[in-house]
């Protein structure tokens, strides 16, 4: 396996100035570990090996003792960077110059996102109106009409045109009303649904002649909120 180029120009490296020769020497390391070896020991002789591995030797992560820079942090030598400081005294030796340097490939910034709510507000309207279908005819003259008696006997108790008690047809019905309406305006989900009051309508007169025949039903409107999820990248 060929070893990778060494990609770093030195012609501009200065070490870290400091008057405490190791302090120099771990912010140097703590600026950029593989830079420091190559352009400061191997390239330029600004610190020796020897030096560089005192100084250092003691900072590793697994025993928190890191050191932390004012431009970065330096958390130990890995082993073919020990091999090539100590001449083979710790560490592993015989390691390319890319390994013994340390070159790893810049980490990709992973783009954050942000996710954002929409939301459109649904009052209870004649656009959100739905009903029972008609019950039988009657008169609808009385404020109790028969009309109404008949389709009260038809569907309250148990409906014939949905199965389960008649409170939780209008909430199921709502409910896909609701969703069916947020889907046709672009939202994926509708929340906060209310199947609102009962009222009774009637149709037109279904007699024709001189007993002005009805038939009533039932019918509500609902309310709810639309919503859909956007994600925005950053």
């Amino acid at each position: 396996m060929q070893a990778r180029s060494i990609p770093w120009d030195c012609a501009d490296w200065q070490a870290f100035a400091h008057s405490d020769r190791a302090t120099a020497i771990l912010e140097s390391l703590a600026e950029n570990r593989g830079k420091t070896l190559y352009c400061g020991i191997d390239q330029s002789d600004t610190f020796g090996k020897a030096e560089t591995w005192a100084a250092g030797k003691d900072r590793n992560e697994r025993d928190d003792t890191v050191y932390w820079g004012e431009r970065g942090s330096f958390r130990g030598f890995i082993a073919a960077q020990e091999g090539w400081l100590t001449e083979g005294e710790s560490g592993i030796t015989g390691q390319s110059i890319a390994t013994i340097f340390e070159f790893p490939k810049k980490e990709k910034k992973r783009r954050r996102e942000t996710v954002v709510i929409d939301r459109m507000e649904v009052p209870a309207s004649v656009n959100t109106g739905f009903a029972t279908p008609y019950g039988p005819l009657g008169d609808a003259d009385a404020v109790n009409s028969q009309a109404v008696i008949n389709a009260r006997t038809a569907f309250d108790a148990s409906p014939p045109w949905a199965p389960g008690p008649a409170a939780d047809y209008w909430q199921v019905r709502a409910k896909a009303e609701a969703t069916a309406y947020c889907a046709a305006r672009g939202y994926n989900r509708a929340v906060d649904v209310s199947s609102g009051s009962e009222l009774w309508s009637y149709s037109t007169d279904q007699d024709g002649g001189a007993n002005y025949q009805y038939q009533a039903r039932k019918t509500r409107r609902w309310a709810a909120t639309c919503e859909k999820t956007k994600r925005r990248r950053r």
